[in-house]
């Protein structure tokens, strides 16, 4: 194995579980509300919004307020930045992978 398996090239901010999954589910689809992500991470609303507001302060994902009809709401989407973040993320690991099957 002549290439040196670095791990620690991974993206931090991404590289933990909840931030990982909401970062691949925002990935997939255009916007979701915080419900959404709570059900769908099976997260507390503590913990996902922890999480979200550090995906947000670093500009990997955006939040948008609105009403239905007279509830509020808040919706996320994953920015231009999160795109080639997560992408690079995929990109790292893949490389990863193929040093461990080398």
């Amino acid at each position: 194995m002549g290439n040196q398996f670095d791990y620690q090239k991974l993206d931090p901010l991404i590289h933990s579980k909840i931030r990982l999954g909401i970062i691949s589910f925002l990935f997939r689809i255009e916007e979701a509300e915080f419900n959404e992500l709570k059900s769908q991470l099976k997260a507390t609303d503590g913990n996902l919004s922890v999480h979200l507001s550090k995906l947000e302060e670093n500009g990997y994902i955006g939040m948008r307020k609105y009403f239905k009809g007279k509830i509020p709401c808040t919706s996320y989407s994953i920015t231009e930045k999160g795109r080639k973040a997560f992408t690079a993320y995929i990109k790292e690991l893949e490389h990863l992978i193929t040093q461990v099957e080398d």
